[in-house]
């Protein structure tokens, strides 16, 4: 025995002479409490052995490994308490509940910092040459029971599930873009697409499901690359140069629509003055034509007023009335 075990052992012993020195009252108060931090002591113990906490964001799968149901259990375990027993004869294990994401990328700062990372997707195109593709996937465990029995626990499902399916799915469709169609977003984003569907048809009866193939960047060789950008500006300046073409041709069609519209509207304007000048004549005549109906009308009801006057002059009484006209005429009157 070494003499630090020696001086801790006497001052032990002379700890336990001070304790049987010490009235009764503060014994059992010391015995008291110890007893609670025992107790303390085994119910925390206690928990630890027999209860697991499932967060928020977990699965629990429950495998049992002895008794009637050994085996991994269908039931999925959600947030809260369970019951397993210790000592390896039931083992509770986690899957993630949320989002997951895979970035293939070989620039790791550019991918998010709680995602899984593996290199970027290297793809031959449809004409022969390889690109790297910076390519992110968001996907999630949709059957956790199915992730734990056909590709195992913990992080296997990123291991043996999605991960070697992710690069020969971006192969099988982003492969079939030329180099040239790899700048056509459209088309790009179609096949990420396509890519996902592919993806869903061999894990989906595994138990995840992926939600999103967005690709983020893509590079080729440096030789590669310098030859499409220089394509890439002579066609530009050819589509400029047809743009140029196609805006003049317009501009002058512009001009012979405005030229033509002028023309149709002086054109117009003409006509109607005309249709105006016809309109007023056709008033005046229609107008003098009327003056000289109601004329005639007049004329003819003054003559008819003449004819009747004589007719009554020459009837029954003229005699009378001539002699009466003859007679104020005789007295100095005037004839009426």
């Amino acid at each position: 025995m070494t003499g630090n075990q020696l001086d801790a052992l006497i001052a032990s012993v002379n700890k336990f002479k001070e304790f049987f020195r010490l009235p009764v009252m503060n014994r059992g108060l010391v015995v008291g409490m110890n007893f609670i931090a025992v107790v303390l002591v085994l119910a925390v113990a206690c928990y630890n052995l027999l209860f697991v906490y499932i967060q928020p964001d977990e699965f629990g799968i429950k495998v049992i490994r002895i008794g009637m149901n050994r085996g991994v259990q269908k039931e999925v375990y959600h947030a809260g308490l369970s019951f397993v027993l210790p000592f390896g004869l039931q083992e509770m294990y986690r899957l993630p509940k949320g989002i997951q994401v895979l970035e293939l990328t070989n620039s790791l700062e550019t991918a998010a910092l709680a995602a899984r990372k593996d290199r970027a997707a290297h793809i031959q195109t449809s004409d022969g040459f390889f690109v790297d593709v910076d390519v992110s996937m968001l996907y999630h465990i949709k059957a956790p029971y199915l992730v734990f029995t056909t590709i195992g626990p913990g992080s296997l499902f990123e291991e043996n599930g999605i991960i070697p399916k992710a690069e020969p799915a971006l192969k099988e469709t982003l492969g079939k873009l030329t180099t040239e169609e790899f700048y056509n977003s459209p088309l790009r984003v179609q096949k990420a697409e396509e890519a996902k569907m592919q993806l869903n048809s061999e894990l989906n009866e595994k138990g995840i499901q992926v939600d999103q193939v967005l690709v983020r960047y893509f590079i080729y060789s440096p030789e590669i690359q310098k030859n499409i950008e220089e394509k890439k500006l002579q066609d530009q300046m050819v589509f400029t140069n047809q743009s140029a073409g196609r805006a003049a041709k317009e501009e002058a069609g512009l001009k012979k629509i405005i030229q033509e519209g002028m023309v149709i509207t002086a054109v117009e304007f003409e006509n109607g003055k005309a249709y105006v000048t016809r309109k007023i004549a056709e008033k005046d005549l229609y107008a003098r034509s009327i003056k000289a109906t109601a004329d005639l009308q007049v004329k003819l009801a003054e003559a008819e007023k003449v004819r009747l006057k004589n007719e009554a002059l020459q009837g029954i009484g003229s005699e009378r009335m001539v002699a009466l006209k003859m007679a104020d005429v005789y007295r100095g009157h005037p004839a009426q």
